[in-house]
C-alpha cells in the first residue's frame, strides 16, 4: 500500500503541465498535489502510530484526503481539462478509488478490534 500510495502522489507531480496551464486547473492542481501526497503522508505516520487509537486517527485522515483526491480527480474528468482517455488520469481515478476503499475497510477493523 506504501508504494502504491508514493506511486500515486508521484503520477499526481506530472500532471503540473498539463494542468497549471489556466487559472482554474492551477487551483485544481494545487488541491490535488496537497491532497493526493497527504494520503500517503498520512498513511505512513498510521503505520507508526502509537497506540489503536493514534493508528485508526492517522488512517482516517488519510481516508479524507483520498476522499477529497478523488472529488477534484473526478472534477477534472468532468471539466476535460485532461482528457477522460488519458491513461495518467485513469490510473489516478481507480487508485484513488481503490485506496478509499481499502482504508475505509481498514478504519471499520481497527474500529471492531478496538472493541
Amino acid at each position: 500500500m506504501s508504494d502504491r500510495l508514493f506511486e500515486f502522489a508521484a503520477k499526481i507531480m506530472k500532471q503540473e503541465e498539463v494542468l497549471c496551464k489556466t487559472y482554474s486547473g492551477k487551483h485544481i492542481y494545487g488541491q490535488l498535489f496537497r491532497s493526493g501526497s497527504s494520503t500517503g503522508a498520512n498513511y505512513e505516520e498510521s503505520i507508526a502510530g502509537q497506540s489503536r487509537a493514534d493508528f485508526i486517527h492517522k488512517t482516517q485522515v488519510a481516508l479524507k484526503e483520498a476522499r477529497e483526491s478523488n472529488y477534484w480527480l473526478r472534477l477534472i474528468r468532468k471539466s476535460k481539462i485532461i482528457s477522460e482517455t488519458d491513461a495518467d488520469l485513469k490510473f489516478l481515478l481507480q487508485e484513488s478509488s481503490e485506496f478509499i476503499k481499502i482504508l475505509n475497510s481498514s478504519v471499520l477493523t481497527a474500529k471492531q478490534n478496538k472493541q
